[in-house]
């Protein structure tokens, strides 16, 4: 919790940089995770929710639950973005991509997360929504850019037929 309170000052301090707030709690959670799954249950609160592959759990409790029953460790880290929410507020929303390996395999996939921190009364933060998606969707065989050509391809013939004009 001491490390989501410092998290906390650094967020309400308008000369922090955000960008590094969110790289030391995706660190921080990721190491977490794979170290004691457990100790994650700090993030949470009672109205929290993670949207795992679509599955909508709500509560610290179910969360931690969830998360402790997943076969995968966080093998590593691609990008972290963030944008932070102007006080009074405080909050930031990260996004994070990286690979995750199941226990005991080489077999490695890419996925993503995306975290709304907001802070809470005690001067720390906490996770109100996480949302885990493996990437990418439906092509876990296929490299990434053939991916992303084959869904441009797909937004510009769904544009194409309810007549917007692709350029």
């Amino acid at each position: 919790m001491v490390y989501l309170e410092r998290l906390h000052e650094r967020a309400m301090d308008r000369s922090s940089d955000p960008d590094v707030m969110a790289r030391a709690f995706a660190e921080h959670y990721c190491k977490t995770f794979n170290e004691n799954r457990a100790a994650l249950g700090a993030l949470y609160q009672e109205g929290s929710m993670l949207t795992f592959e679509g599955d909508k759990i709500q509560g610290a409790q179910a969360i931690v639950a969830k998360l402790a029953s997943l076969p995968f460790q966080f093998h590593h880290i691609y990008t972290v973005d963030c944008q932070h929410y102007v006080p009074p507020q405080g909050g930031l929303l990260v996004s994070v991509s990286g690979v995750i390996q199941l226990a005991g395999e080489n077999l490695r996939q890419e996925c993503i997360q995306m975290f709304n921190l907001m802070p809470t009364l005690q001067g720390s933060f906490h996770v109100l929504n996480h949302i885990f998606r493996l990437f990418p969707l439906n092509y876990p065989s296929i490299p990434s850019e053939l991916c992303l050509k084959s869904l441009s391809k797909r937004l510009e013939d769904s544009f194409s037929s309810s007549g917007f004009a692709v350029k």
